[in-house]
Order: C-alpha cells, then structure tokens, then sequence
C-alpha cells in the first residue's frame, strides 16, 4: 500500500514520489492506493505514482462512487490510464454509512444497487473511445468519451457481503478486501466470487488481500500487534467490517497482522494464498520508540518484501 501518509503537508508529494520508487525498483507487482476520507485523492496519487515509474501496476482501494458521477469518475481514470500507460487498475468501492451518509449527507440505502448503477456507465465508459449511452434508476447519459484508446481499464470492488461479492464476480475482475482473514476469505469470499465468475462465463477473479505486515522478533510480535490495532482500528466499528470479521476467526485488524521473522511472515501470507488470495497488499506497520526507530524498523520490512521479488 502506498499512499501519502500523516504528516507535514510539504513532504506529502516527494514521499510518495519516492514510496513509488522503492516499490518499482524493489520488484513489487502492484502499489494500491487507499482513498482516506481527509486526505490526498487517490487517483491524483495514482497519476503522480504512474508518472514516477514506468512498470509497475498502479491500483485504488479503493474510490468510494457515491460522491462521483460515473462520467466524471470515468474522465478522471482515463486521463490517469493515459499517464500510467495502461497500468491503471480502478478499485472502487461503497464506502461505509458514516462517510456517505454522515459527513458527506449522500444516501446510503442501497449501496448494491448504486454500485450497479455506476457500473452500467464505467463498463461502458472504460471500454474505449465512444457513445456512452445508459439509462438506468439513477443515470441518464449521452456522453462521448475520446481520451484515450488504451482499454479496457481493469475494475475491481471492494466487496465484502455476498450480494456485492457476486456482483464483483459477474461485472468485474475482483475483489480488494480489508479485515477479511484466511477463514473469511475461503469459506465465504473466494467461493462466492469465484462461482459468480464461473456463472458468467468470466475468468477466475483476482482477491487482493490487504494485510498489516511487520518484520521483527519473536518476542516483538506483541508489541507490532498492539500498535496495529491501535493505528488501524479505526474501520472496525463499521457495520460492514464487522459483518465480514463474524465470518472468520479475526476479531480486530491485528488478529490479521502478519509478524515476526521472515519464515514466520512468509507462513502466514502462504495461509492467505492457501484460502484463495490473489494478490497480497501489503500495509507496512512498523515498531520503535522515536520517528529513528520507526524508520528502520520500516525499512526492514520493506526490504524483506523486495527480497520476495513480487511473489510468494
């Protein structure tokens, strides 16, 4: 995961110029993007990430749809395909009821519905140069697009309940997950998915799996739990995440942290493949007293990752 980070508002663009680096050079496959309701876009920070490398897949996990007309939405992603070159994976998402809904006043009622609304523009929209030409529940366009031929742009969902896991399956090429664990995602992600896909006719779909890592010892573990649920725990009290966290033996985001030694961490994302991931994205947590100690604590486990040469 890439993204610009808390922090001094100056150094935001140069840190994630350089994260986008290390992640090109390091041999990774894929920099996913989050999209933080107070802070930088994310397709802004895909467009700077794309410009900076020239290999590497570029994703969002994900851009909520409901603040975006699906034309704007689809201007916006072919302008950013067009400086990636083709490398531009859209992950997209319903968000949650206290970011629609509470700070942002937008209706939250049937986000499964909305979703397909948006999706009937973008299959078009993302397709190629053209009519757009849709009328559904919530949409009446006639817009053509001719931004750029590079198509079709790869969409993915951020689908965690069963209705909205097989619409990713039948309309897109995946799923992007967050506190989902290897029981939630084998016994109900990657079935539903995968024989929604297979219904269709579609080929498997990817399951990127976002999982909080921390290289350290053994008698570390303890301590990189306790500071990723204390920096990452603030999507749990979602309905929607704590829907998914029944489904499986996770009961916060650390019970889903990968830590300890190299064998160790390697151990566990194997277990995550094991139960039908496709891709892992990576949320690098580090541990330390003192902004020194958190450097280099982070940098070891980013250079534990560039040995993995963007396979497990």
């Amino acid at each position: 995961m890439l993204g610009p980070e808390r922090g001094r508002y100056g150094t935001k663009v140069e840190r994630l110029r350089a994260d986008a680096r290390w992640a090109e050079e390091a041999g990774l496959a894929s920099a996913w993007i989050p999209q933080i309701p107070d802070d930088f876009d994310a397709l802004t920070a895909a467009t700077l990430v794309g410009a900076e490398t020239s290999r590497i897949e570029i994703g969002t996990a994900v851009v909520p749809i409901q603040p975006r007309h699906p034309i704007a939405l689809a201007q916006q992603t072919l302008s950013v395909q067009a400086v990636c070159q083709g490398r531009l994976a859209l992950g997209l998402g319903v968000s949650h009821h206290w970011v629609i809904d509470e700070m942002l006043g937008l209706d939250y009622d049937k986000p499964v519905a909305t979703m397909r609304a948006h999706l009937d523009v973008l299959d078009q929209a993302l397709a190629g140069p053209g009519m757009v030409d849709v009328e559904n529940d919530l949409f009446r366009v006639r817009n053509p697009l001719d931004i750029t031929d590079i198509a079709p742009t790869p969409m993915l969902l951020a689908a965690l309940g069963p209705v909205m896991l097989r619409l990713a399956g039948e309309r897109t090429d995946g799923t992007i997950l967050w506190m989902a664990d290897e029981k939630a995602i084998g016994d109900h992600i990657a079935p539903t998915i995968n024989a929604a896909a297979d219904g269709v006719g579609r080929p498997p779909p990817r399951i990127v799996a976002g999982i909080p890592v921390c290289l350290c010892t053994e008698d570390e573990i303890d301590v990189a739990l306790a500071r990723t649920n204390r920096v990452l725990s603030e999507a749990e009290v979602s309905p929607n995440y704590q829907k998914l966290l029944e489904r499986g033996d996770a009961r916060t985001v650390g019970d889903i942290l990968a830590a300890g030694t190299e064998a160790m961490i390697e151990k566990r994302l194997r277990s995550f493949a094991d139960a039908g991931v496709t891709d892992v994205s990576v949320r690098v947590v580090p541990i330390g007293q003192g902004r020194d100690e958190l450097i280099a604590s982070s940098n070891r486990t980013r250079d534990y990752l560039a040995s993995l040469n963007g396979t497990l």
